[in-house]
């Protein structure tokens, strides 16, 4: 499973399955078909060229290769599947463009997808016997019925092969921002690594990213000064000047648009007790905790509530 920051899950059978809680992952994409589900907060998503914001209780999908960054001003909760397609030949090739399951699923539909994500959760976190077997049946189940009730394509060798040139063009992009974005970083050298025009490279950020190239490297530095300040640096300006700002009038009033309070505000606000066994997750430049088995399996029980609740509702 490849990644713009390169990150390894346990897998079962082509499966991985995690819990996690975030404000912001940086663009990344994988191999595998990924089903996410909000349990706490409302989730920023780009996705091709698009925002969506993703609603407590709600599941999106993201398609194989597929560009897509995470962000929430506050901590946000989710439940996340990603089912390689590899495990499933005839899944290979398929990609769609709508993310949303409520807006294309029936409710029974929408239903059963969130209660079989819950099973295969806890079969793959309790790890009774054979758990590997029941969680690779139902993934193919799963996939089955999403692929039977979405719209989708079916990409061509031609397109997947694009793709695929694109994203690499992405990833070598995503490490020179993280070799560089400590002292003063233009696309121009990019380019000429690449090269390419300064004006194709703008484009192609902003295709493939929704946001333009300095935008990309301010969040970058952005949640590099985050991570110094929950650290407990105590100094604006050197956090400043090691997240690549040279003016410190202009990080701060930058970080206040950015998340509407000033940095030392943020810091008042950041000291937030993150359990000590929670794993790390993705970049430096993802404010991110994967929680453990144990902490997921606590967690599952917040989805089963949800789905209760929501259950409750329906007329």
């Amino acid at each position: 499973m490849d990644e713009l920051e390169i990150i390894q899950y346990q897998q079962v059978h082509g499966l991985s399955v995690f819990a996690n809680t975030m404000t912001y992952r940086a663009p990344h994409f994988h191999k595998d078909w990924e089903l996410l589900w909000v349990l706490d907060a409302p989730l920023t998503v780009t996705y091709l060229q698009r925002n969506y914001v993703v609603q407590p209780g709600e599941v999106v999908l993201f398609s194989p290769n597929m560009t897509h960054e995470l962000r929430q001003k506050e901590v946000c909760t989710f439940l996340c599947l990603q089912i390689s397609p590899t495990a499933f030949a005839t899944a290979t090739t398929i990609s769609t463009d709508d993310i949303s399951l409520k807006n294309n699923l029936t409710p029974a539909d929408y239903e059963w997808v969130r209660r079989t994500m819950l099973d295969i959760a806890n079969a793959y976190f309790t790890r009774s016997d054979f758990y590997e077997l029941y969680c690779f049946g139902q993934c193919g189940l799963l996939l089955h019925r999403l692929l039977t009730n979405l719209p989708y394509r079916i990409m061509s060798a031609e397109e997947a092969a694009s793709t695929d040139r694109q994203n690499a063009r992405l990833l070598r992009l995503i490490q020179f921002v993280d070799s560089n974005f400590t002292h003063k970083i233009k696309l121009s050298d990019f380019a000429k690594q690449e090269g390419c025009s300064v004006s194709y490279l703008s484009h192609f950020i902003k295709n493939t990213m929704n946001q333009t190239f300095q935008e990309y490297v301010n969040s970058v530095r952005f949640n590099h000064a985050c991570k110094l300040i929950a650290a407990g640096h105590d100094s604006m300006l050197s956090i400043s000047m090691e997240s690549g700002f040279s003016d410190y009038r202009y990080f701060s009033r930058a970080f206040q648009a950015a998340y509407g309070m000033t940095p030392a505000e943020y810091s008042r606000k950041s000291h937030q007790v993150v359990p000590e066994d929670s794993i790390q997750g993705h970049s430096s430049h993802s404010e991110e905790q994967l929680l453990t088995r144990g902490q997921s399996l606590y967690v599952l029980k917040w989805f089963q509530a949800q789905l209760a609740g929501d259950n409750s509702d329906s007329p």
